[in-house]
């Protein structure tokens, strides 16, 4: 508590890590995480889903003490690391962006973002951009915007504009009536292509489509299978650069390396952060090469752009993906977290809904089944009974209501079912 009070002496009170999770750390590793008392926490955050391959690992760290003799900081400037990031990045890219793209270093994901709506704008010379509800991209000036929440523009003292929100197809939120489940997405789709068809629809010519192939901070929503592939024939049809915003699920979080690759849809301009720099803030964006050539020097700068202690990380990253199988961990630990999941949600009136893939799986927790209201309260009440209890599990969700695994994909099998049981103890006495 002596740190605590410390930081809160020391730094601003608009911080909410420690709000919710109340401890100093002292140390890190794997999946665990050590308070300066001794005790030991099971990590289902992974500094949000920043460090995919745990806490100090070993394979990473190796690669960051050699270049801690090499070079730190080299602006664009050549070197072995960048030129070994930049190879391993393109060799993983997806879709139609393998072997015809190009790359442009940022620092955050936000930056990607921000940086990814200018390139849309400049090559079409539109100025709207199409996002969506419950979407998460930033809260920089400029990208706030297409962030949905009404909260971040106003702490940001930004106006929205040239952003037009459409519905995310959030089947167990759905405003619109269906008749099955999971055909909000052709809804939305019917819908946008009218927007786009019709003169006096009140959307303007778009210059992109920004999109999560799950949405993150929106409530850990996967979409209809159909959803990103129609999203895909209307940007083409109608000439649109369709961005695609992998921060939060690329670098294996879905079972896939990126979560566009779970429907086969390829961006045209897609965002990398968090996970990419293991821990080190990195970031970039990969575009079709043709975007390339009308492009005026400095087009984007940034004085920490392409670290080469992140880029050394990053690239080591992607080889411990590749030789460690891990996607095929994923998709195998998922499916055991999800099925446990969805069984603690049956013996629960306050779990309303389980989602998601791989190890991004949401539980939405309501007041009841049957009138689904938002449970904002109960799920704050149960992070902390699960951080009482060891371990650390966080909220999200147009609501806060939604809990979300989120844990290193490196977690053993044993943690993973002892987090599980913490979670459905937490659950079953939960008032």
């Amino acid at each position: 508590m002596e740190l605590l009070a410390k930081q809160k002496s020391l730094e601003t009170r608009a911080v909410i890590y420690s709000k919710a999770f109340p401890f100093a750390i002292d140390s890190a590793k794997g999946a665990t995480v050590r308070d300066v008392d001794g005790n030991l926490f099971i990590d289902w955050l992974s500094g949000i889903c920043v460090l995919n391959l745990g806490h100090n690992n070993p394979i990473i760290a190796e690669a960051v003490r050699s270049q801690l003799d090499q070079v730190w900081h080299a602006l664009e400037i050549p070197s072995e690391v960048r030129i070994r990031f930049l190879e391993k990045m393109h060799s993983v890219l997806p879709g139609t962006l393998n072997g015809h793209a190009k790359t442009l270093l940022t620092v955050t994901g936000a930056d990607a973002c921000e940086t990814a709506v200018s390139l849309a704008k400049h090559i079409t010379g539109n100025g709207t951009i199409v996002a969506f509800g419950g979407s998460y991209h930033g809260i920089n000036q400029g990208i706030v915007s297409a962030t949905s929440s009404r909260h971040y523009l106003e702490t940001s003292g930004a106006i929205r504009y040239g952003v037009f929100h459409l519905p995310f197809p959030y089947s167990y939120r759905f405003p619109f009536p269906v008749e099955k489940r999971a055909d909000e997405g052709k809804i939305i789709l019917r819908y946008f292509e009218h927007l786009l068809t019709d003169d006096h629809s009140g959307l303007d010519k778009p210059a992109g489509i920004i999109v999560e192939p799950i949405q993150g901070e929106g409530g850990y929503i996967l979409p209809p299978d159909d959803f990103l592939p129609g999203l895909r024939e209307i940007a083409t049809r109608f000439q649109i650069p369709l961005i695609i915003d992998e921060v939060q699920t690329g670098f294996g979080r879905t079972g896939k390396f990126w979560g566009c690759e779970l429907t086969e849809t390829s961006p045209d301009i897609m965002c990398v952060s968090k996970s990419v720099g293991a821990g080190f803030p990195l970031s970039l964006i990969a575009y079709r090469e043709e975007y390339d050539e009308s492009l005026p020097d400095g087009f984007h700068i940034g004085t920490y752009r392409g670290n080469p202690i992140a880029m050394a990380a990053g690239a080591a990253s992607i080889d411990y993906i590749e030789k460690e199988n891990l996607l095929r961990r994923v998709n195998v630990l998922g499916r055991k977290a999800k099925s446990e999941f969805q069984r603690i949600s049956e013996s629960s009136k306050y779990v309303g809904d389980v989602r998601g893939v791989g190890f991004m799986i949401g539980n939405e927790i309501v007041e009841s089944r049957e009138t689904k209201a938002p449970a904002k309260d109960r799920a704050s009440q149960l992070r902390r009974s699960m951080f009482e209890n060891g371990l650390l599990m966080h909220t999200c969700g147009h609501f806060g209501n939604v809990l979300r695994f989120m844990s290193p994909l490196i977690i053993s099998e044993s943690l993973l079912e002892k987090g599980l049981r913490i979670y459905g103890d937490a659950v079953r006495v939960l008032t």
